[in-house]
C-alpha cells in the first residue's frame, strides 16, 4: 500500500502501524450487564479478559508483563521480515495478484501496478538497500499511563524524555482533556503526537490542546487523526482546519476513516460499510482541497488475512457473511483486498492531483 502510495503521490510516505498488540481498549462505560449480571467491562488484554464471568473481567497485573513481551516478540518478528526481503518493492506485483485476479477493477489496478512496477525499475535507488529493508514505526494509544511511564527514559545527549513504548503515540476522544493527565505526560515527552478528534471537536479547544502540546509550534510534533464519519467532516472539518491555520500553527492532518462510521449489523457484530470509509476519505480530500490546505494521511485498521469484519468492497462481504470469518475482539478491520482496493482510489486521487498541479503551472 505505501508504495502504491507512493507512486500516486510522488513523495515518500512514511509507514507507521497501530501493531504489536491493542492490548488497553478505552470504554464509554465501566460496566456490561448481560441477563440480570453485572461484570467489570472487558478493557484489552493487558487489564483483563473478553470472556463474561468474575475471573475474567478481574484486571490482573501480571497482564502488562505478558502485554509487554508478546509485544516485543511480535515487533522483533516485523524487523526480521523486513529485513529479510520480504517486503522488498520488488514484490509488489507478487503481494497484489490476488487482489487483481478477484477485484471488479483487476484490470485498472493491473494497469497501475505495471505503471508502478516500472517506475520502480527506473528508480536509481531500486536497485540499493532500500528495496530489501523496510521501515516499520509502532503508534499506539497513549492510554494505560502506568504502562507508559514505566517504559519512559531520559536521553543522555538531548536532555529530553521519550516514551519507549512506541515511535509515535496518540491520545484519544475520551482522553484529551485539557487539564487531563494523558495530556500532562504527553506534554513532558518528545515523541511525536497525534490527537484524535471527532466532530464534537470544538475549533478553539483544538487550538488550546495543540498550544499545550507543542508550545514550540516544532514542524512535525502534532499530528490532527480525524474521526468524523462520512455525514459530518464536510460540515465539521472546514472550521479545525481555520482555527489550526489561523492560530500559525504546523500540524499534520489524517484523516481515520474508520471509527466514525460503524454500525451494528442485524446479528449484532460491529461492522463498518465500504463505502462509507470510502466516501470520508474522499471528503477529507476535497475539504482540503477548498481550504487550500494538505491532506497529510489516512488511518486505516486492516489485517492482511481475509476476515469477514467490513461489508463491501469488490469482492463484496454482505451483512450475511461478517459471522464467517470476524476474528476480531475489538474492531473491524478492512482485509488485504479491501485494503489494496483502498491504497489504489487513493493513489488514483493523488495521481491526478498531481497532474492537475502541474498543468496550471
Amino acid at each position: 500500500m505505501g508504495v502504491v502510495l507512493m507512486f500516486g503521490s510522488q513523495m515518500p510516505v512514511i509507514k507507521v502501524g497501530r501493531m504489536a498488540g491493542q492490548f488497553a481498549k478505552p470504554r464509554s462505560y465501566f460496566v456490561e450487564e448481560k441477563d440480570g449480571v453485572k461484570l467489570p467491562r472487558y478493557r484489552g488484554d493487558s487489564v483483563n479478559g473478553d470472556a463474561f464471568d468474575l475471573k475474567s473481567r478481574t484486571p490482573d497485573p501480571q497482564r502488562l508483563l505478558r502485554a509487554y513481551s508478546q509485544s516485543a516478540a511480535t515487533l522483533n518478528l516485523l524487523r526480521a521480515f523486513a529485513s529479510g526481503g520480504y517486503a522488498a518493492m520488488q514484490r509488489v506485483s507478487q503481494w497484489n495478484l490476488d487482489f487483481m485476479e478477484n477485484s471488479k477493477q483487476g484490470d485498472r489496478y493491473r494497469e497501475l501496478a505495471i505503471q508502478v512496477d516500472e517506475a520502480l525499475g527506473r528508480w536509481s535507488y531500486s536497485r540499493s538497500s532500500h528495496c530489501d529493508h523496510y521501515r516499520f514505526l509502532d503508534i499506539p494509544e497513549c492510554l494505560h499511563l502506568p504502562f507508559e511511564q514505566t517504559l519512559t527514559r531520559k536521553d543522555s545527549t538531548s536532555g529530553l524524555y521519550y516514551d519507549c513504548s512506541a515511535h509515535f503515540l496518540w491520545v484519544g476522544e475520551r482522553t484529551r482533556q485539557l487539564d487531563g493527565a494523558h495530556v500532562e505526560f504527553l506534554r513532558g515527552i518528545a515523541n511525536p503526537i497525534g490527537i484524535k478528534v471527532s466532530d464534537n471537536m470544538d475549533p478553539n479547544e483544538l487550538v488550546k490542546l495543540i498550544n499545550i502540546l507543542n508550545p514550540d509550534n516544532k514542524c512535525g510534533r502534532i499530528t490532527i487523526i480525524t474521526r468524523m464519519g462520512a455525514e459530518n467532516i464536510r460540515v465539521k472539518l472546514p472550521d479545525l482546519i481555520r482555527a489550526v491555520r489561523l492560530a500559525g500553527q504546523i500540524v499534520t492532518w489524517v484523516t481515520d476513516p474508520m471509527h466514525g462510521n460503524t454500525i451494528i449489523a442485524p446479528n449484532g457484530l460491529k461492522t463498518r460499510p465500504f463505502d462509507a470509509i470510502m466516501a470520508e476519505v474522499t471528503a477529507f480530500f476535497d475539504v482540503h482541497e477548498q481550504e487550500g490546505s494538505h491532506p497529510g494521511g489516512v488511518h486505516l485498521e486492516m489485517t492482511g488475512q481475509n476476515v469477514t469484519e467490513c461489508i463491501g468492497g469488490s469482492r463484496t462481504v454482505s451483512f450475511n457473511d461478517l459471522g464467517s470469518r470476524y476474528h476480531t475482539h475489538c474492531d473491524p478491520r478492512l482485509n488485504a483486498s479491501q485494503s489494496l482496493e483502498l491504497a489504489f482510489i487513493i493513489a488514483e486521487r493523488l495521481r491526478k492531483r498531481r497532474i492537475a498541479a502541474r498543468s496550471t503551472i
